[in-house]
């Protein structure tokens, strides 16, 4: 199988500098959702950088100072478990997109969105669908975004002990569920999420 050439995305487009945007944190039921966008230097090749589901949490805590220190420019942003509840998941994914966007201050001038949805997020895009092991940016985005993530989640352990954050970050988990049962709700869980488990309508 031939390695994946992960600038040919960007070395297909004549758009300018580009930028790779994912997110983090989707499908938990506590804890916000983070994004981030990195622009790379062209053509930079960053060892061992892939999709962040598929490196270890120490790997990706070993590229997360190298892709900042390499980057050209990069944005990291949440949309809180409020706003999650408030304009749902999706919307609050954007919304963290737009924020870390921004923050490149408009050193972008095309953004790679990892999947297949989109919205106006103020500079031209095109949606990469698995463009975390298909584009450099992206990948690069996808560590930043879960590194900064799991970190959040760890102070959120400290402060809210005895749901295990630190441990599964927010997902749903038997262990979480558990103590979900035993504790109820803190404010960082997405009251949205957890209608079900409570029999809310």
């Amino acid at each position: 199988m031939n390695k994946i050439d992960m600038w040919e995305i960007e070395n297909g487009l004549n758009v300018g500098v580009i930028c790779g945007v994912d997110e983090a944190g989707r499908g938990p039921l506590a804890g916000p959702v983070c994004a981030a966008a990195v622009i790379l230097p062209e053509g930079e090749i960053i060892p061992g950088l892939n999709d962040s589901k598929k490196l270890t949490d120490k790997k990706r805590r070993e590229l997360f100072p190298i892709i900042k220190e390499k980057a050209v420019a990069y944005g990291i942003a949440f949309a809180t478990e409020q706003e999650i509840d408030e304009i749902n998941i999706l919307q609050a994914t954007f919304l963290a997109m737009k924020r870390a966007i921004a923050q490149l201050e408009g050193k972008a001038d095309f953004a790679l969105i990892d999947g297949n949805r989109e919205t106006d997020f103020g500079i031209p895009c095109q949606t990469v669908i698995k463009g975390d092991s298909r584009s450099a940016n992206i990948a690069a985005a996808s560590v930043l975004a879960k590194v900064t993530r799991d970190l959040y989640m760890e102070e959120l352990a400290e402060k809210y002990p005895g749901y295990g954050f630190e441990i599964h970050k927010g997902y749903g988990t038997k262990a979480h569920y558990a103590a979900l049962t035993e504790h109820g709700m803190c404010d960082a869980h997405r009251r949205s999420f957890l209608k079900k488990f409570y029999g809310e309508k």
